[in-house]
């Protein structure tokens, strides 16, 4: 069976192809294939690695209630991030290395935005909501995927896709015609536009989950090298970070209109 598309950068439809290892690999030794099991285990490790720097950053603002004692730490967190996640999209073998890094730098930088949200009164409280709403979703996606409650079909697939692309490129034209002083207020607003297209960002974000659990169930199927358990629980953590923020993002126009 041929593997399946992705909205997820990190899971695209050439992630298991030309592995170096095997690729699909009816040679490689049935100890040293991707499994399922193991891509739980390398998912939980990452959320820990991620969880750790998060708490850490967050302890250092509520020992000093001052925003600039983890802004370097929210910028290292944010442009390191990047780069390991670069990394590990083109060097898949580094995983098991580069993976962990990025997860613990991505932990730096979401400690601090959320830490950046809790300074103001009116967004007490709000990392919390958002972290829990983050892992609900993800348990709640996951166990109805595997209930086989939601099939992913290639209508939902590709519908998921085109949804992720759109919302993408909008936020790149957003960022573009921002330097040309061009803002689009009601999106961003706290309005009954603004919290809606929030809605939608986060239920895109969510359902890419779901394309993340097939895409890997796809690669055990197929056999991947070992290393792959890795890259996979990198893509889902890509996801997850998304879907946090915008979870945060949703969260405080919500509370806006307080």
């Amino acid at each position: 069976m041929p593997l399946m598309k992705t909205s997820n950068p990190a899971l695209s439809d050439k992630t298991f192809r030309d592995l170096p290892g095997g690729g699909y690999g009816s040679l490689i030794d049935a100890t040293n294939r991707m499994t399922l099991s193991g891509t739980v285990n390398k998912t939980g490790i990452l959320l820990i690695c991620a969880l750790a720097t998060a708490s850490w950053t967050w302890h250092l603002f509520l020992q000093s209630s001052d925003v600039a004692d983890v802004a370097p730490l929210m910028l290292v967190g944010m442009f390191g991030g990047l780069i390991f996640g670069l990394v590990t999209s083109f060097k898949k073998e580094w995983a098991p290395v580069t993976a962990p890094i990025y997860a613990l730098l991505e932990g730096l930088m979401l400690g601090g935005l959320s830490a950046v949200l809790e300074s103001n009164p009116r967004f007490h409280g709000i990392a919390i909501e958002a972290v829990s709403l983050t892992f609900g979703t993800l348990f709640v996606l996951l166990l109805a995927y595997r209930s086989g409650l939601i099939k992913v079909t290639q209508k939902f697939r590709l519908g998921v896709i085109a949804a992720t692309g759109g919302i993408f490129f909008f936020y790149l034209a957003q960022m573009l015609l921002g330097f040309f002083g061009i803002r689009f207020y009601s999106i961003n607003g706290s309005g009954v536009i603004g919290i809606g297209f929030s809605l939608i960002v986060v239920a895109v974000a969510a359902l890419n989950l779901v394309l993340d659990f097939d895409f890997i169930e796809q690669g055990v199927q197929a056999g991947a090298p070992k290393y792959m358990e890795w890259y996979g629980a990198f893509g889902i953590m890509v996801t997850l970070v998304w879907l946090y923020i915008e979870i945060l993002r949703l969260l405080s126009k919500m509370r806006s209109r307080n």
